[in-house]
């Protein structure tokens, strides 16, 4: 007999929420294989396929009746869900590209002195707003102090690298592998070194990021292709390295 799970095991295991799985099975997604002799719902290699599934479709934005859609009608592979994702977050390095340049050349005019036109104006309070909203003002200076010292190549290196490690954290997420493995933890580090370049390590600085990206789930999946399944897996294998 194949081994079989229970729900605290599995959210333990997957950095999913017992309560999240409990809204699958309620919304007739997940259901258990069996029950033990204390009624604790069971879960076998067929249930964590499915769910297996149904993170990967989540994180490409589907809906949960789209995914018992699919599901249902066997529809995406594995394969498929993460070719899209791969998709997904090569769009979300692009618009980053696109934002990235628009706030260089804003800089570039006032520097320069020159005359700034309205739709340069408009796309560059576009990229900084969500900021404003989240970090104190001495926050902004203390990341705007980062950015300087760190210099234009160093963050450019930083963006080119995130993409690499948003899609390696998404894979594993969607394989379902243990945060605590030595694969997910070399993800974590990296993961975590990343946002240390932004933060400067500053406690401060990143518990305000956390919140931004807990207010502000989707518009930080549009820019960053990071959504809150896999944030939440990412800081879960954060939290599994201790501090470091």
């Amino acid at each position: 007999m194949s081994t079989r799970y229970t729900v605290s095991q599995i959210a333990r295991r997957t950095g999913l929420t017992v309560r999240a799985l409990h809204h699958y099975e309620a919304a007739g997604l997940l259901r258990p294989a069996a029950r033990s002799d204390a009624g604790y719902r069971l879960y076998g290699e067929a249930e964590l396929l499915r769910l297996q599934h149904i993170v990967s479709l989540k994180a490409l934005g589907f809906t949960l009746a789209d995914i018992r859609a699919c599901i249902d009608a066997d529809a995406p592979s594995l394969a498929n869900a993460l070719a899209r994702q791969i998709d997904r977050l090569r769009q979300a390095v692009v618009r980053q590209q696109e934002l990235l340049g628009r706030l260089e050349r804003v800089a570039h005019q006032l520097a320069t002195g020159a005359t700034i036109d309205a739709e340069t104006l408009l796309n560059g309070i576009e990229a900084t707003t969500i900021m404003e909203k989240h970090f104190s003002k001495e926050q902004l200076q203390a990341i705007k102090a980062r950015g300087d010292a760190l210099g234009t190549e160093r963050i450019r290196e930083v963006e080119r690298a995130w993409p690499e490690v948003i899609a390696g954290m998404q894979a594993a997420l969607a394989l379902g592998k243990d945060p605590a493995s030595a694969e997910v933890r070399a993800l974590a580090r990296r993961w975590r070194g990343l946002v240390r370049e932004f933060t400067g390590g500053d406690p401060g600085i990143e518990r305000s990021l956390g919140t931004l990206y807990r207010a502000e789930p989707r518009a930080m999946q549009e820019r960053t292709g990071i959504d809150p399944a896999l944030m939440a897996y990412a800081c879960n294998a954060i939290a599994l390295l201790g501090e470091g």
